[in-house]
């Protein structure tokens, strides 16, 4: 194993309601959802190295209100390592009569490639990227479609950006394999917990953490 962290590091997580998960009220300052889990877990396994965490997700953003807010919540807290899940919202609202707020493939890529490119710059740190996904099995659903597209999208900017690249569409097939979207979340976007579990399982294994 390669030790990705190193002691005292800062890792902040930001995107949008499936990282915020409640950490600005109920479950502030990390919310109930993958990115506590993703910190509890590394924690335990490895807490000699005393890291810091950040949650800076907020539900409902798209990739333009991450460009918003990048400067405070992105480059300020001077991340070692910036863990980005983004492209939900981009792709849902094209299927949710809300198209004007939807986010096409083109102007996603081109901004999120300015975000990671002005942080990388700026801070020094490392990347993390998570595929949007969606918890269908029928591979040619038209959201399902869509999702796959822009999930390239961050495949290719994980390799651009030498990132760490977290498979969670990917993930979620192999539950989907014996169970049901039902099972993980009621609208196949927002998942129960043990459906953030499966995006945390996906997190650890591209982490490749393991216990001192």
């Amino acid at each position: 194993m390669t030790q990705l962290f190193q002691p005292g590091q800062h890792i902040v997580f930001i995107g949008d309601s499936i990282t915020d998960c409640g950490r600005r009220d109920l479950h502030e300052p990390y919310g109930d959802g993958y990115m506590n889990l993703v910190r509890a877990f590394v924690t335990a396994r490895r807490p000699e190295l005393h890291l810091r965490w950040t949650n800076r997700g907020i539900s409902g953003n798209t990739v333009r209100d991450l460009a918003g807010r990048w400067d405070d919540d992105a480059i300020a807290l001077q991340p070692d390592w910036l863990s980005v899940m983004i492209g939900i919202n981009d792709i849902w609202r094209f299927f949710t009569g809300r198209a004007d707020e939807a986010v096409p493939i083109d102007e996603y890529e081109q901004t999120l490639r300015g975000l990671l490119r002005r942080v990388v710059d700026s801070t020094g740190c490392r990347l993390i990227l998570a595929d949007p996904y969606i918890i269908e099995a029928d591979a040619a659903e038209p959201q399902r479609v869509e999702t796959e597209r822009y999930g390239k999208v961050v495949e290719a900017l994980a390799d651009e950006f030498s990132a760490l690249h977290v498979r969670t569409q990917q993930a979620f097939d192999r539950a989907l394999a014996s169970t049901e979207s039902a099972d993980w979340a009621r609208d196949r976007i927002h998942p129960n917990l043990p459906g953030h579990a499966v995006i945390a399982e996906a997190y650890l294994a591209a982490l490749d953490i393991t216990s001192s």
